[in-house]
């Protein structure tokens, strides 16, 4: 896999593990800023997903994806 290539993926787990985090902390939560902390982090969360699995996908189309 190629090193941008491999860096999507990373993205894309980091995209997942702070989705995690932010379910977690929301059960977790004992004041209205946490809410928002972990509220910010979902969107933020989704925002990077959404990224990185649109440059996955352009990756894939022009053929450059190739996973080891």
């Amino acid at each position: 896999m190629k090193p941008c290539d491999r860096n999507i993926v990373i993205t894309l787990d980091l995209a997942e593990k702070m989705l995690q985090i932010a379910q977690q902390g929301e059960s977790d939560q004992e004041d209205t800023g946490c809410g928002i902390l972990y509220g910010v982090l979902r969107d933020a969360a989704f925002k990077i997903k959404g990224l990185a699995d649109k440059e996955k996908q352009s990756h894939i189309r022009k053929g450059w994806w190739k996973e080891d």
